[in-house]
Formats: C-alpha cells, sequence, structure tokens
C-alpha cells in the first residue's frame, strides 16, 4: 500500500507507516475501524485500498445519506416472490452488511455520519455480537452468524455540514483513526504529479503541468490549507480545506484548458483561473484571503514561477 522501491512498487497511498499498521490491527480486533478527518484526505480511498488488500473486495460499500435506509444496509426482499413463495432465503435481497457477514469480507460504510442516527444504531448488535437478525424467517435461517473475516470500515468527515452525532454507545465499537493532510510539500507534489499524469494519459491529451508550476501550485494549496507558509508566517483561514485531491483537480484542469484553448501552452493564468473553483466554493469572503495570500505571500517569491503565478492575480477579479 505504501509501496516498496526494491520491488519496484509504487506508492498508493501517502502517509505513515505506523498509522496503515494501527489501521489493520484495529481491522484485526472485535472492533470496527472508523477513519475520520477533513474532507479530501483519502478516508475513501484508504477504506478502498484497506478492503480489497484484506478481502480481495472493495464492493461492498454503503454510500451513508440522510435517505439511507436499513434496507440498503442489511437485507430486503423481493416481494413478488416473498407473496407467491413466503419469506425464504430465496427471497431475501441482500444488502452489503448481509454479504459481508455471509462471506467473512470487509464492508465500507461511507459517511457514516450523514445516516440519522437511529439508522446509525443498526450497527450496535451487528458490530458487538457478529449477528444478523432475520425475524421473517423461521428456525436456523432467521439468525445470520458473521463468518470470520467480516468487519465495517466507516469514514466520516470532521469538518462538515449535515452532520448527526454518533451514540457513545456506538462510537465504543469503532476504533477511530485520524487520517490527516499530507504533511511533506515533496510528496504531495510528487502524487500529485503521479495523479495528473494517469488523468491526462486517460483522457488522451499528450500535455503536461511543467514542475515549477505544479511546485507552485502544491505549495500554495500547503499553505493555504494550514493556514500558514512553510517560514512559518500566519495566514487567514479557508473555509474550504483545498485538498491534495483538489490540488490534482486544479492542476489537471489547467493543463486541459490550455490543451484546448492555448495550444498546449501551460502558464500560471491557467492555475489561477481553475483553482478559484476550489478556493471560492463555501464564502465568497475567502476570496480576500486568497488575494492576500497573492499580495503578502506570492508577491515576494521571485524563484521558479512565482512571479508569473503573481502576475496573474488579475484573474482573480472575475469573480468580483
Amino acid at each position: 500500500m505504501l509501496g516498496d522501491v526494491n520491488s519496484g512498487i509504487s506508492p498508493k497511498f501517502v502517509g505513515e507507516r505506523n498509522f496503515i499498521e494501527c489501521c489493520i490491527v484495529a481491522l484485526a480486533t472485535n472492533r470496527g475501524l472508523m477513519l475520520i478527518g477533513e474532507p479530501g484526505t483519502a478516508k475513501s480511498y484508504l477504506s478502498e485500498l484497506l478492503a480489497a488488500a484484506i478481502s480481495g473486495d472493495s464492493a461492498l460499500t454503503i454510500q451513508g445519506s440522510a435517505g439511507t435506509t436499513e434496507d440498503q444496509i442489511r437485507y430486503s426482499w423481493n416481494y413478488a416472490l416473498m407473496l407467491s413463495e413466503g419469506p425464504s432465503e430465496k427471497s431475501l435481497v441482500p444488502a452489503p452488511i448481509y454479504e459481508g457477514m455471509k462471506l467473512g469480507k470487509i464492508v465500507r460504510f461511507e459517511e457514516l455520519s450523514r445516516c440519522p442516527g437511529e439508522i446509525q444504531d443498526t450497527l450496535l448488535s451487528i458490530l458487538s455480537d457478529r449477528v444478523l437478525h432475520i425475524p421473517e424467517l423461521n428456525g436456523e435461517e432467521n439468525v445470520l452468524f458473521a463468518k470470520q473475516g467480516f468487519n465495517i470500515i466507516a469514514t466520516s468527515n470532521t469538518r462538515d455540514r449535515g452532520t448527526n452525532e454518533m451514540s457513545s454507545a456506538l462510537k465504543r465499537r469503532f476504533n477511530f483513526e485520524t487520517v490527516t493532510p499530507i504533511s511533506s510539500i515533496s510528496e504531495e507534489q510528487a502524487l500529485v504529479e503521479r495523479e495528473m499524469e494517469r488523468l491526462l494519459k486517460q483522457a488522451n491529451v499528450p500535455a503536461k503541468l511543467p514542475q515549477d508550476l505544479t511546485e507552485v501550485l502544491v505549495t500554495c494549496f500547503h499553505e493555504l490549507r494550514n493556514s500558514k507558509t512553510i517560514s512559518g508566517k500566519a495566514l487567514e483561514p479557508l473555509s474550504s480545506t483545498l485538498s491534495t485531491a483538489e490540488a490534482v483537480s486544479v492542476g489537471f484542469s489547467a493543463v486541459l484548458h490550455a490543451y484546448y484553448y492555448d495550444e498546449g501552452k501551460v502558464n500560471a493564468g491557467h492555475i489561477v483561473s481553475n483553482m478559484l473553483g476550489s478556493g471560492v466554493k463555501d464564502s465568497i469572503e475567502d476570496l480576500k484571503k486568497i488575494r492576500h495570500y497573492f499580495d503578502q505571500v506570492a508577491a515576494y517569491r521571485n524563484e521558479h514561477a512565482w512571479p508569473e503565478f503573481y502576475q496573474s492575480r488579475k484573474l482573480l477579479d472575475r469573480n468580483s
């Protein structure tokens, strides 16, 4: 997952080895694993990697929302078959939890905290007893005991609207691990370059973002996200998180912009034009803070593509 230079395996996830080990150990216990963190920190991607590595299958996934029902979590029924033949295992339609328990696989529950509290609490007996009761069936069929290997990886955003507080009882049934943004600018830049290369290859676009512009993009996002420059100067925090995933998206969009409209010649203006959608999506006040970053930080950097980046600040005014 973290790659192996000696074996020629590229990293799938950027993070500390100890953190990944703790996640794996958590899944080996009788508790589920809860990955928490800000939006865009690759929680879903990590849960997918863990499920695929452990179970060989990452498709048993529940997408949490205000409209998620018990049927989508545990099981439902083929009512036509149920009416004609009565309730039986044949007329039961398995949902991810049922499948995971029956096959002994990892189930992914995305955005668990977006579900109403009563829906979240359907996991209580499943996580504590590893048993799913099916009262509609008779005999031994009305209880499904989880096969060895079953567990749940859930994710939740710590900085998001529209979420519901988890009950203390449910929290006790999870080991919580916090997924933090990438701390190293060089590692983040390497990841952004790899992902942009992959996306551009998929799009059949024979162009790339120059390395100096990639460095400016990643540094800008890193500093605005952390509310301080690499030299330690404090910055006003944005409402948006400006994640690594968004940096990839902005870089990819900048190259496409240049390829289709400017003969493939990527410049800093393409980055500034396309970063507005990431930086100003939550609050218009963030635009003032981004302008302040240009005037107080970018303006005083003379190396690489920073002067060109600063000169493109006028493109911020299109949202005024």
